[in-house]
């Protein structure tokens, strides 16, 4: 009995130990870990949301950038990471596609990372350069046909779903573009800009900023409604290519065997983020939808995406080294 009672009070003694700690995170740097380049759709909404962040938690918080692979690079870090709670992955739609093109990763999404919450959730649009003879889809659509073959677009990687959107495009209107893959949306977007490629499957949000300054021609975004920052952008349907949708969103992921409190912390402070004023401005302004929804709620988001675009890749036969 006495060692029972022993026992018990040992336990409860280290419960507030445990809490503490989790009440007093984060005591330091948190890193970000964005798997694409500066600039690009991933790295548009984190920045904004690392600021914000840190003004929330009192500590730093840093965006480092590690590009390559479509996504798959960064989030092998993160998933090597210490999981003490100062590291995460800002990861992406990309993720959820990796799972079934690629041979072989490195890391298993759903073993060695824990979802989090979400960030942002955007269609993507298609943009295409201003010198293309084109002002609809519909004529877009006629001009890759009357070249084909010879109408390239760019995406931010290979296996991405802005990679895949353009496939699928294809198949629905035999366009015949040819995929020129990038390491990030920025730079695909600069080729567009530059005129190394005709056409860009993009993101609304990290697209915004050339639309309105005009170094780029949107076509159509690909929803169900018409975006209310972009009114004036039609559907996909609208343009003849009906129940065509394609969505980019963010999210947060931790390390496996982060501590449960430490990541139900991250959770709510980024739902505090998003009840910012300035957050929904940028937000509304990109075109995007806040996130900040409960672990499991993202967890079961993210598991439906993998089924989806699993489906996706089998049936385009895509398979990445």
């Amino acid at each position: 009995m006495k060692r029972r009672t022993l026992l018990a009070a040992g336990l409860s003694a280290a419960l507030p130990v445990m809490t503490v700690k989790a009440q007093a995170w984060p005591t330091k740097t948190v890193t970000l870990v964005v798997p694409f380049a500066p600039g690009g759709g991933t790295d548009t909404f984190a920045r904004p949301f690392a600021a914000k962040l840190a003004q929330l938690i009192g500590q730093q918080v840093i965006i480092d950038n590690r590009a390559g692979a479509g996504g798959t690079v960064g989030a092998a870090v993160v998933a090597r990471a210490q999981p003490d709670g100062y590291t995460f992955l800002v990861g992406a739609v990309h993720h959820t596609v990796a799972v079934s093109a690629y041979k072989k990763l490195s890391y298993d999404l759903d073993k060695d990372l824990i979802p989090v919450t979400g960030m942002a959730y955007v269609p993507n649009v298609l943009v295409v350069n201003p010198k293309v003879p084109a002002k609809t889809l519909p004529e877009f659509i006629a001009y890759c046909k009357a070249n084909p073959g010879k109408v390239d677009y760019g995406s931010s990687g290979l296996g991405t779903t802005r990679h895949l959107a353009g496939e699928i495009f294809n198949t629905r209107t035999g366009a015949q573009m040819v995929h020129v893959p990038y390491k990030g949306s920025g730079p695909a977007t600069a080729a567009l800009i530059n005129g190394e490629v005709s056409a860009v499957f993009e993101g609304l949000g990290s697209a915004a900023s050339h639309i309105r300054g005009g170094t780029v021609r949107a076509l159509a975004v690909f929803a169900r409604t018409r975006s209310p920052a972009f009114p004036d952008i039609p559907t996909a349907a609208e343009g003849g290519v009906p129940d065509f949708e394609s969505l980019s969103w963010y999210g947060l992921w931790a390390p496996a065997g982060t501590p449960r409190e430490v990541v139900a912390k991250l959770q709510s402070e980024t739902a505090k983020v998003f009840e910012a004023p300035d957050i929904k401005n940028i937000w509304f302004q990109q075109g995007a939808e806040p996130g900040g929804e409960a672990s499991d709620k993202y967890a079961a988001f993210v598991k439906a995406e993998v089924d989806k675009w699993g489906k996706v890749v089998r049936d385009n036969k895509i398979t990445l080294e």
